[in-house]
Formats: C-alpha cells, structure tokens, sequence
C-alpha cells in the first residue's frame, strides 16, 4: 500500500459544512454532522438538479453554468442543514423524532424559496465585488491612464488582489479556520480513494488536503479567464462595458468548469502547470484535519459511495484484502 500511484477519477465531490462535510456521488449526497453531543448525524439524500436529465444542460461549456448554480443551491441546503444543530439555546431534553432530521435535510416550500433569495444575493455580491468593483476602478484610473491594455492589465491585476484578499482575509475567522479543517478532510478522503488507498483515518491523514477539482480552482480559474477574455473586450462606452461584463460572466463560468473538469481526469504536465494555482489557493482554504474531523468525513463517503468496489475495479484489489 505503500507504492505511490496515479490518481484515477472517482467521480466524488463535496464540500465542508459548519462541523461536517457533504460527499456527493451522482444524484445522491450526504451530509454528516458532529452533533455537540459528538455523535456523528449522516443524512442521505438525493439531488437531480435545476434541469434534472435534460440534455441541453450536459452540453460543453453549457453544462458549467447549471453545474454553478447547482453546486449553490446544494451548498446552501447543506449549509442550512448543519447550522441547524447548533442554534442557539436549542432544547437539549427534547430528542428529535424518526422524521425530524429527513425534514432539517430537504426542508419546506418556505425553505426553499429564503435558499433561493439567498443563492441570488450571494451572487449578485460576488458579481459586484470580483467582477464590476475591479472594473469600477480601472475605469477611474484610466482618466490618468491613456494606455488601454495597461488599464486592461491593471483590472485583471485588481481582481485577482481582491480575490485573494478576501480568500486571506476570512481565514483568519475562527469558524471559518475551522470550516476549512472540515474541507482538508474532505479534500484527504478523495485523494486517499483516489490513490487507491483504503479508505481509513489513517491513511486519509496521510493524504494530501489539495485537489485539483477544488471548488476554490474553479474560483480562480473563474477570476483568472475573466483577466483574459475582459483584456480583447475593447469598447468605448461605459455602459456596454459594464453590460458585456455581465453577460460574459455565464460564459466565463462555462469555460472555467471545462478546464477543471479536464484537470479532474488528467495528469500530464500542462494540466498541472495550470492547476497549480488552484493548489497554492487551496493552502489558504483548506488547513490540517483532526482525526475526529476525518471521521467525519469517511462517514459522508461511506454513506454514497462503495470504495471497496471502486478500489477492486479501479486498482484490482481484492475485497477481502482491503
């Protein structure tokens, strides 16, 4: 088990939740939770998406802009699921019933529609803050500046420094230090599956907490390929600027997905020359798990995806040897 080799897709993701991780494979997703009391809540669920099978929205470039807001709306639900077990002055005499947590998972009509408004402010936020402030200011430098693509130079220069600054500036949140040992612990899970390694607390804390299918990678690519395609958009009036801006952002949304979708799958030099600042991001968004945080974390796989299986049919290990 010792022998280093390559990574093979596994096709799991997830992400860190307040005290849990989410895993998901395909359609369903888990969620698990260490509960105050410490015991460990796993729900199971399943999860189509805004568009389900259709097959409009499995289209290249297409497809990664549903799988955004997918990958929003699912964040939220989650989010929401795992705050949940830790509101203030919660009644610790009462126990929940058989249903109450399957309800705390899917949540009502009403649930629904306050994660809708908020996947749509936070959103809007993050549109004004890394695409339309760098560009706000640019503009105003540009009175002083008369070269085009160095204005041009400089908004790609400011996006990327608001970005990272806002990445470095949450860290040094407590919960948020803490969320992100959560997302250490999911990211080790996949790598140890993924390197064919069984999946337990101690090979899952020998694994790296970097992975090129970060959502943080696709961040950054989001911000990096913004630079590129906003350097060729050149137009005088500010308003059809700002508006081309906008529109251009589900495309830029697309093409980022793609590349990370391609890094996911492979391993040769150019993919990882452009993945690799996806991975020096990820070393402000992820940080070293505790072994009752990776136990958590294996609950979520365990719960969604056979990696004994995967591991005979990927790597030929023999069920009984794992």
């Amino acid at each position: 088990m010792a022998k280093k080799r390559q990574a093979q897709y596994s096709g799991i993701g997830g992400q860190a939740v307040l005290e849990g991780v989410m895993m998901k494979n395909k359609t369903k997703y888990a969620v698990a939770v260490r509960k105050p009391d410490g015991d460990i809540d796993v729900q199971v669920e399943e999860y189509q998406g805004i568009c389900g099978d259709k097959k409009f929205a499995k289209l290249p470039l297409i497809r990664g802009v549903f799988a955004f807001i997918d990958s929003l709306v699912l964040g939220m639900r989650v989010t929401m699921h795992s705050a949940s077990f830790y509101e203030e002055e919660e009644d610790t005499a009462s126990q929940p019933t058989a249903k109450e947590p399957e309800k705390k998972a899917s949540g009502g009509r009403a649930d629904d529609i306050m994660m809708g408004i908020t996947v749509a402010v936070s959103v809007v936020i993050a549109v004004a803050l890394f695409m339309l402030l760098p560009f706000l200011i640019s503009d105003l430098l540009g009175k002083y500046i008369r070269n085009a693509s160095l204005v041009a130079i400089l908004e790609g220069v400011l996006r990327i420094m608001i970005f990272v600054g806002y990445i470095a500036a949450i860290s040094l949140m407590k919960d948020i230090r803490r969320l992100y040992m959560y997302h250490g612990a999911e990211h080790k899970c996949i790598n140890c599956i993924e390197r064919g390694r069984p999946l337990n607390v101690k090979n899952v804390m020998r694994s790296s907490r970097q992975h090129k299918r970060c959502g943080t990678s696709f961040l950054l690519f989001v911000v990096l390929v913004s630079v590129i395609v906003f350097f060729f958009i050149r137009v005088d009036n500010m308003v059809l600027k700002l508006v081309l801006r906008l529109l251009l952002v589900p495309v830029i949304a697309g093409i980022s997905y793609e590349i990370i979708r391609l890094a996911g799958r492979s391993n040769n030099v150019l993919i990882r020359i452009i993945s690799a600042p996806g991975m020096w991001m990820q070393r402000l968004t992820t940080r070293e798990p505790d072994e009752d945080m990776v136990a958590v974390a294996i609950a979520s796989v365990e719960a969604v995806f056979d990696w004994k299986a995967y591991l005979e049919e990927t790597f030929g290990y023999e069920a009984e040897d794992l």
